[in-house]
């Protein structure tokens, strides 16, 4: 039993893969003529049956039929059932007719359908002829429909390798849905090479499968490389497209046009793409109310657009639609989904506000404010609490002297109608107003802004009252002459009774006067002058002087007016000059600018004329002069390059009418680059001015003051010390400082009474080194000094001479003190010698002098005697080359003369001259 049941099998595959290989040839062929399909036993209704290929029949066919009521062909070439269908015979088939109704041409298909039972029964007759046949390592690509109802295993294809001939051949297979996931989907026949499917597939999960297949001797050889085999999974419609949102919300506005996009919908489905299982189809399967229809949906986008332009959200303020999306191009048999869609409508300000009456009347008391007297109402069918809903009341007439307003109430849109502005009985005893309403949002349809507005009338009856004066107008004026002499009378505030318009029995006071210049009757409110009135007083504004007035009848009742005195200008003041000191930086500028200014009116006022006023035996003329700049304005030139220092220059202005005023102007003239630098300086070039000392300045005044008290001091203990216990110095002291080239060498601690010529020792009175220095002639001589270690020396004429000389620097007449370290003192007078003189008198006394500096005590030559000088001629500019002679004339600070501005300040601190 086992050896013929191999050989039925062995004898059905072949019989299949001979029938596969008739069929491609058929279509190979003639595509037109016949298509095999391998069907189950049982078909049921909408069910995919197979697939033709209807562009290769006919291309340009526009209209497909099947003579078979039970099946449908869709354009891509799909077949399904219509019906369900259960087949008595092994065998049934039906024509497809292709046409084209433009050209009239017509192609028929014929296609087979067969029972799978049919398929093994003519594998085992033709078995013999599928052995002859040639086979290859290459078989056609294969599917599998999904959620196929099988039998399984189903079989797929058969593998065959051409070197079976030779050898015997082991088949096998890998890949997903064998030994991947979904595992032991597919197997093969080892012997056979057949392919076999063992349960359904889902093609959302796995949309193909990629095996690959191996030939293999027994022994393990391999004469065939591995063959790639992939296996499609055709789709099938069991995937509902499903809508993104179950409830889908939209808004729309009412009145809108038709046409108007209201939203879109969209849905999804999972099965093939670019196929008519995901081609979707919209519709609205029902309205809520259902009359009239107002809406549209478009089939392919789902959009929904308006239908009608009669939405109203008055009527009716929310739609609800019953929606519906359905595969395979909306067909019957197409699985379908539904949803809810909800439609708002949005209120737009289509209904106007409307006043409930049309008239109203109401009543005010005259001389009251900020009252409230009238409510009105207005209907509105818009939505309640929105722009479209507000209402706006305006005041349309009635209202020109704006005693009236009118707002609306928040909380209930009503019109408060409120007096804002006193009205008066006398004037007006009844108002007639006109109001109108609108809403905040504009009117959405097109009409006139009469039309788009409700208006209504308010009749105001105005009330009297018994009141007391009025000040009106609040501001009353009166002219007087500024120059009016005292008690001048003039007509003052007047206030009158409202009703008898009378201003008997009105009382006047004063309530303000600010400089206390008229007074006011009390019965005729009329004024007085009490003092001299001045228009050019400071508190004038405008040259009016205001008076405040209360006005009262005999009941108390009163009213306060002002009183405005027009003080009529009168032309009693000079122009002055408001700047009345100006510095000239001469260096940089030649001229200062002067302004005038006449308090008086401008009438009485520029151009002015601007002149020097002489002052007897004064320079000012040939001093200064002045050029006009305009009606105001002059400037005022230097002449003849006066000195730095203060100047008072007269000014005279003169203005239109010959008026005039002498103003002293003080000039400074400064050398300075500007202003700043001349403000705060003492100088003697420019006068002076004011030091301002900072407290930094003061304190280091003082300390520098303390520290002077504290030297003063030290140096008169240590002289008070000094004489009372003379000090001894030793013999080299001079040595131990510089000695300048022309003074003489030390001598004994002796006295020496030699031609007049008096030493002292170093324990008397003297107090340094050096002796008395005495150059001397001024007048071209030669300056000779003399030092010697000791005191005070003095150059004394013979005694025999009769008369007594004193050689002293000759300038000044004054005493020049030297270091106190160095000691000495020197004594000058102005004095003048000849050079006979001179010579007759130091000659014998500096000879013998240096007779006895130049020797030591073994009669040697010392090495710092004096050196003999010629005598340089008279006139020499050179002078003595020693630094002893140095003349103390002047201190070489004339360069302090010629500093910048900014160190002027500081030299002029530093320096006391």
């Amino acid at each position: 039993m086992a050896p013929a049941a191999a050989a039925r099998a062995r004898s059905g595959a072949l019989c299949r893969q001979l029938l596969l290989t008739l069929t491609i040839s058929t279509f190979a062929c003639d595509a037109c003529r016949q298509v095999t399909l391998q069907v189950p036993s049982k078909l049921d209704a909408e069910k995919f049956v197979g697939r033709v290929n209807l562009k290769e029949c006919f291309k340009s066919a526009n209209l497909i039929h099947s003579s078979d009521p039970d099946f449908q062909i869709l354009e891509d070439g799909s077949v399904y059932t219509t019906n369900a269908i259960l087949f008595s015979s092994e065998k049934r088939n039906f024509t497809i007719s292709l046409s084209n109704t433009e050209n009239q041409a017509e192609e028929k298909m014929l296609v087979l359908l067969e029972h799978q039972t049919k398929v093994l029964k003519q594998s085992h007759s033709k078995e013999k002829v599928l052995r002859r046949a040639k086979r290859r390592w290459a078989p056609i690509p294969c599917s599998i429909l999904e959620n196929s109802l099988g039998p399984f295993p189903f079989f797929l294809q058969q593998v065959q390798s051409d070197t079976a001939q030779n050898y015997t051949i082991y088949y096998s297979v890998k890949g997903p849905g064998v030994d991947r996931e979904p595992k032991n989907l597919f197997y093969i026949e080892r012997d056979t090479g057949n392919l076999y499917c063992t349960r359904p597939v889902d093609r959302e999960q796995y949309e193909s499968f990629e095996l690959i297949a191996f030939a293999t001797t027994p022994d393990g050889y391999t004469p065939e490389l591995p063959l790639p085999l992939i296996i499609k999974v055709e789709d099938e419609n069991d995937n509902y497209p499903i809508f993104t949102e179950e409830t889908y919300i939209f808004i729309v506005a009412e009145n809108c046009r038709v046409g108007s996009t209201v939203g879109q919908v969209c849905a999804t489905d999972k099965d093939e793409p670019d196929t008519l299982h995901t081609r979707l189809r919209y519709s609205i399967l029902q309205q809520f109310p259902a009359s009239p229809t107002l809406f549209s949906m478009h089939p392919m986008t789902g959009v929904i657009t308006t239908t009608s332009s009669q939405l109203d959200r008055e009527l009716l303020d929310k739609y609800q639609l019953k929606i519906k999306v359905q595969d395979m191009d909306g067909q019957r048999f197409g699985l379908q989904t539904t949803a809810s869609c909800i439609i708002h409508i949005e209120d737009v300000n289509d209904n106007l506000p409307t006043f409930t009456r049309t008239s109203y009347v109401t009543s005010v008391e005259e001389n009251t404010v900020d009252v409230e007297i009238l409510r009105v109402s207005v209907e509105d069918k818009d939505l309640v609490n929105t722009a479209n809903w507000r209402a706006n009341y305006t005041i349309l007439k009635g209202n020109e002297n704006g005693n009236f307003k009118i707002v609306t109430d928040p909380k209930t849109n009503e019109g408060v109608l409120c007096v804002v502005k006193p009205l008066n009985y006398e004037e007006r005893q009844q108002v007639t107003l006109q109001i109108g309403v609108v809403n905040e949002a504009p009117y959405s349809k097109e009409a006139s802004s009469r039309a788009a507005m409700s208006t209504a009338t308010v009749t105001v009856n105005v009330k009297d009252q018994d009141e007391g004066p009025e000040c009106s107008p609040p501001v009353q004026t009166v002219r007087i002459k500024e120059n009016a002499p005292v008690k001048t009378k003039a007509s003052g505030y007047k206030a009158y009774d409202p009703e008898t318009r009378s201003s008997s029995g009105i009382r006047y006071k004063k309530l303000n006067d600010p400089k206390g210049w008229v007074t006011v009757d009390e019965n005729t409110g009329s004024i007085t002058t009490f003092r001299s009135l001045d228009r050019e007083a400071e508190s004038i504004r405008n040259g009016i002087y205001n008076v405040t007035v209360l006005a009262s009848d005999k009941d108390g009742r009163s009213c306060t007016g002002t009183l405005g005195i027009i003080l009529e200008d009168v032309n009693d003041n000079g122009p002055l000059i408001l700047k009345q000191a100006v510095i000239i930086c001469k260096t940089v500028m030649s001229s200062a600018e002067i302004v005038a200014f006449d308090p008086d009116d401008p009438i009485n006022g520029p151009p002015f004329s601007f002149s020097l006023e002489s002052v007897s035996d004064s320079d000012i003329h040939r001093m200064w002069r002045l050029t006009k700049i305009n009606d105001t304005a002059a400037r005022l030139f230097y002449q003849n390059d006066p000195p730095f220092g203060p100047y008072v220059v007269p000014i005279k202005v003169t203005d239109k009418h010959g008026l005039s005023q002498v103003t002293p102007l003080n000039v400074m003239v400064c050398d300075c680059v500007t202003e700043d630098d001349c403000t705060f300086r003492i100088d003697p070039r420019t006068g002076g001015g004011d030091v301002k000392l900072g407290k930094w300045a003061i304190l280091a005044i003082l300390l520098g003051i303390a520290l002077l008290f504290c030297i003063l001091f030290t140096l008169v203990c240590g002289a008070t010390g000094a004489a009372k216990k003379p000090k001894a110095f030793p013999d080299d002291l001079a040595q131990q400082n510089l000695i300048v080239s022309n003074t003489e060498a030390p001598g004994d601690d002796k006295v020496y009474s030699r031609n007049g010529f008096t030493t002292h020792t170093v324990g008397s009175s003297g107090q340094g080194i050096c002796g008395t220095m005495g150059p001397g002639v001024k007048n071209g001589g030669q300056e000779t000094i003399e030092m010697v270690k000791g005191g005070h020396q003095t150059l004394e004429s013979g005694r025999g001479a009769g008369h007594h000389h004193t050689l002293e620097l000759c300038k000044g007449g004054g005493q020049h003190t030297l270091d106190s370290y160095r000691g000495g003192h020197v004594e000058m007078d102005n004095c003048r010698y000849t050079y006979s003189e001179w010579h007759n008198f130091t000659q014998p006394r500096l000879g013998e002098k240096v007779q006895l500096c130049d020797q030591d005590d073994n009669h040697k030559h010392a090495q710092d005697y004096v050196l003999t000088y010629n005598y340089e001629g008279k006139g020499s500019v050179a002078g003595s080359v020693g630094c002893c002679s140095e003349r103390q004339e002047e201190d070489g600070l004339e360069f302090l003369d010629h500093l910048e501005p900014k160190f002027r300040t500081l030299a002029e601190a530093c320096i006391k001259r």
